[in-house]
């Protein structure tokens, strides 16, 4: 077996992220995201990489609010399924999560087993008070949206369960 490592990505790595999403995105598991979009989230992702050095993996963790993240497009490719990319990956992001400040980790994902076994549970519909609501419902990102489950999203997340983690 061999080894991989996780690293911060860097502006050398978003074509390589969007290869990684595109076969997603074509089977409707992940919402595509446009070069610019990965560009300026750069520096919210991490990637894995083989010994090669070529990319086998990456993650982001979006800032939602104060005390709130979420982890967005994990991908591990196919042929690295099953050999820890995944939750290393997810473990580099909650790293970060605690470094922010951030005391609660969010995902929407067909992968329940995976979270749940790295300590995320499914979660209703109210997982912000009020006032936070209205603040966030103001964000004109799809994954706060998502995260807030509005309407609009809905066709984006059928099949998907919204899962919270508490740091």
């Amino acid at each position: 077996m061999s080894d991989f490592t996780v690293r911060p990505a860097t502006t050398r790595d978003v074509r390589g992220i969007q290869r990684m999403l595109e076969p997603f995105v074509q089977r409707r598991i992940l919402l595509g995201k446009d070069l610019v979009v990965l560009y300026e989230a750069v520096q919210q992702f991490v990637v894995a990489e083989d010994e090669d050095g070529t990319l086998i993996g990456c993650g982001a963790l979006h800032v939602m609010w104060e005390d709130l993240g979420e982890i967005r497009t994990l991908i591990v490719v196919d042929e690295w399924l099953h050999r820890g990319v995944g939750r290393v990956i997810v473990e580099k992001l909650e790293d970060a999560a605690r470094t922010l400040g951030i005391t609660r980790l969010f995902c929407l994902t067909f992968e329940v087993e995976f979270f749940q076994r790295r300590g995320f549970a499914p979660i209703g519909e109210q997982v912000v008070d009020p006032d936070v609501y209205s603040q966030l419902i103001r964000s004109p990102d799809e994954g706060v949206a998502e995260f807030l489950d509005l309407a609009h999203v809905k066709p984006n997340t059928l099949g998907n369960t919204r899962m919270l983690k508490r740091l």
